[in-house]
């Protein structure tokens, strides 16, 4: 299974690779820049509000006092822009990837996400809904009907509002999870945030470890398709910082993708079924996986045999999960949940909002035109996913997974950060090209960081210093870095403007 595709820089320096040591500034500056984003999570990180880090001094002046919060602010939005060009300046470091590349990258994992996973959650608050759903379940409620809304006092949790009268959008996987969290925590905010990061950093390393091979056999540079993807600070700070479920999510469907890859298709299914037990969306590995296990040349009838016995065995252990826990395939019912709202920067949801405002203009009705429009997104992307299903060479199956799950992401009204991180190993393990390719990849990251810094933070309402100053200050300072990064600086602007030659292929076969 080979993909051929360039996998070399041909802005980084001439000569071969890079002798040891000359990595070693850009790590010490992300570790910098993940430190200075540690100190600013003290101060404008999510808290609950009946955290006790809140009687604590120096939490008090960096959250009360407005000075403290400037401070905050600052530090946050420099750290991450400086991670993301020290992130730039190590794949600038190597022409030829190997072993010192790899302990490179490694070690910038480390280093820049340890401080990460000792900061104060930085850019949403799902880890407080996780909580929130765990008390649902320790209630003896069911999360797929009653929202957390159902708990007293539940604005309390530090869970978002905005989802408390949503049904769960989480499998039965993680349902017991947060319910075994909150059993032995006690629902205590710290120490539960502290297990949730735990079961982060846990699929984490299934990333790190998984995705490099999936690299391997498409002939692709394993140590650049790390870099590429798991040194990425959105991949660090969405799945470390911000302790999202979607790192064990991710991390299990990798692995069920490599096992089904190698030869090992049963346990396969089971991983990526695991993995749907933790988030719906990864379903859609199922008929790739099927393909996978129907082998080279498969008939049509080979084909569709393998995809029903696939789908028969994971929904057959997904039905006796659903017995177990007593809801069934409550899950399906909510998997529109995240669905419901969208943002300005999903295509999608920018043109359903703009012909809606056009529409209702007009008299017509505005709010239907953005649900057919936003419908129309969610078809568009079931037709590419059947495309690429039957459509496509099998060395390319991983690839044609690749593109069906970014026309789910890409289509739909709402982006997150972390969907788009999703995407990251699949495509650096099946070859990011040194041209448009990874260009767009740096904007997307350098974006969406930008966007995070200046979004997510945790203002006290009664000080002077108030969000909407806060936010400000915050895209000040990210983009302006971002700005410094693109046209400014001597090493990383050549990143975003120089005309790409297509290079020397670095492929290991």
């Amino acid at each position: 299974m080979t993909a051929n595709m360039p996998a070399t820089d041909p802005s980084t320096p001439a000569g071969g690779e890079e002798g040891p040591g000359r990595s070693a500034k850009s790590i010490i500056e992300g570790t910098v820049g993940s430190f200075m984003m540690f100190f600013g999570s003290l101060g404008v990180g999510w808290l609950a509000s009946v955290s006790d880090l809140r009687r604590w001094p120096l939490l008090i002046w960096l959250r009360i006092e407005p000075e403290g919060v400037v401070v905050s602010v600052v530090l946050l939005a420099l750290g991450g822009m400086l991670m993301i060009r020290s992130w730039l300046r190590l794949g600038q470091q190597f022409t030829v990837w190997g072993a010192e590349a790899r302990k490179a990258t490694y070690t910038a994992i480390a280093a820049w996400g340890a401080p990460l996973a000792l900061s104060i959650p930085l850019f949403s608050r799902d880890v407080y809904a996780y909580i929130a759903q765990g008390k649902v379940m320790v209630n003896n409620l069911n999360p797929y009907v009653d929202g957390y809304d159902q708990l007293s006092n539940y604005l309390q949790t530090g869970a978002d509002d905005l989802w408390a009268r949503s049904p769960t959008p989480y499998g039965p996987i993680f349902l017991w999870m947060e319910e075994f969290v909150v059993w032995l925590t006690g629902g205590h905010p710290e120490y539960s945030i502290i297990f949730f990061r735990i079961i982060a950093l846990a699929g984490a390393a299934m990333c790190i470890y998984y995705g490099p091979k999936l690299a391997e056999l498409h002939g692709i540079n394993p140590n650049r398709a790390l870099w590429l993807a798991c040194a990425n600070p959105l991949f660090l700070t969405t799945f470390i910082a911000s302790i999202h479920n979607d790192a064990l999510m991710l991390g299990l469907a990798l692995g069920g993708l490599y096992l089904a890859a190698t030869k090992k298709p049963l346990l396969g299914v089971l991983l990526v079924t695991l993995s749907i037990g933790i988030k719906p969306i990864t379903i859609i590995f199922l008929p790739f996986i099927g393909l996978l296990w129907a082998g080279r040349g498969a008939s049509w009838g080979r084909k569709f045999g393998f995809w029903a016995l696939t789908a028969g065995l994971s929904f057959g252990l997904l039905g006796i999960l659903g017995l177990m826990n007593g809801f069934g395939f409550g899950w399906v019912g909510a998997l529109s949940t995240p669905g419901s709202v969208w943002i300005w920067y999903a295509p999608i949801g920018l043109l359903g909002a703009v012909l809606g405002g056009i529409g209702g203009a007009f008299s017509f009705d505005g709010e239907l035109i953005t649900w057919l429009v936003h419908k129309a997104g969610t078809v568009a992307s079931i037709g590419v996913v059947l495309y690429l299903m039957f459509r496509g060479k099998h060395d390319r199956i991983v690839r044609r997974l690749a593109l069906a799950l970014a026309a789910v992401v890409f289509l739909a009204p709402m982006i997150q950060a972390w969907y788009v991180v999703w995407l990251l190993p699949l495509f650096a393990a099946t070859g990011i090209r040194n041209d448009w390719q990874v260009k767009t990849v740096y904007s997307v990251t350098s974006f969406l960081m930008v966007y995070a810094i200046a979004d997510q933070l945790d203002i006290f309402p009664y000080i002077e210093f108030d969000l909407g100053a806060a936010r400000l200050l915050a895209a000040f300072v990210a983009v302006a870095f971002a700005v410094y990064l693109v046209f400014f600086d001597p090493k990383t602007r050549t990143l975003f403007r120089k005309k790409y030659e297509d290079p020397a292929d670095n492929r290991l076969f």
